[in-house]
């Protein structure tokens, strides 16, 4: 048996993004809000992914402007590291998971949490300015949250993708970084309800290094 099927990858990309924008209701993003929410609605393969997107107003224009600039893109798990198409990023981003840090184990121990959420507490020197990208762990969201609440001096990033998935938490810290990100004026992406990921979380961070949609 020989199956016919597409095998041009640019125009596979072109088909479904067509698909989605014609399944899905965008009519809560402007044109560069959607360009990243259909690349999420890609990685998810559901097109009613849209309703639960949520972005602030200048989250898209923050997140070019940063990386234009070369900022970091900080990730809370090394899937979301990978992900990043590193070809589609303006400046050569330096792309950091400190996951694997030696210094985490010891230190999600001393402040008895996870140690995705403990890897944060490393992030410091590099987070002014910086995008961050958490598609994982909800504790880790939520310890960045906390960290930036307790002290209004401390760097800021210049958007926080806030995407965990899963079944505890990820609900519950997706609409604390709405509420915070709003509260301390810093811009944010997130997906409310359980739904998220790495794949989600990469495609945001992909659809923002770049304004074609097709390399």
């Amino acid at each position: 048996m020989s199956f016919d099927y597409i095998t041009d990858g640019n125009e596979i990309y072109r088909r479904s993004f067509a698909m989605i924008r014609e399944e899905s209701n965008l009519s809560a993003f402007d044109a560069d809000q959607a360009q990243v929410a259909v690349r999420m609605i890609h990685a998810a393969g559901q097109t009613d992914l849209a309703q639960d997107i949520e972005m602030s107003a200048g989250a898209v224009t923050a997140a070019r402007e940063a990386l234009r600039r070369g900022a970091p893109i900080l990730c809370d798990v090394n899937m979301v590291a990978s992900g990043v198409t590193r070809t589609r990023l303006p400046k050569d981003n330096e792309v950091v998971c400190l996951l694997k840090d030696p210094r985490v184990p010891e230190l999600a121990k001393k402040l008895g949490t996870t140690r995705t959420a403990a890897a944060v507490e490393l992030w410091e020197d590099r987070l002014d300015g910086a995008v961050v990208a958490i598609g994982n762990a909800p504790t880790a969201l939520f310890h960045l949250l906390n960290w930036l609440e307790e002290d209004p001096t401390r760097p800021r990033p210049a958007v926080i993708l806030g995407i965990p998935v899963g079944f505890v938490g990820a609900a519950e810290s997706k609409q604390a970084c709405a509420d915070v990100a709003e509260k301390l004026g810093t811009e944010f992406i997130t997906v409310h309800g359980r739904r998220g990921g790495s794949a989600i979380t990469c495609a945001a961070i992909n659809a923002l290094a770049t304004e074609k949609e097709i390399l």
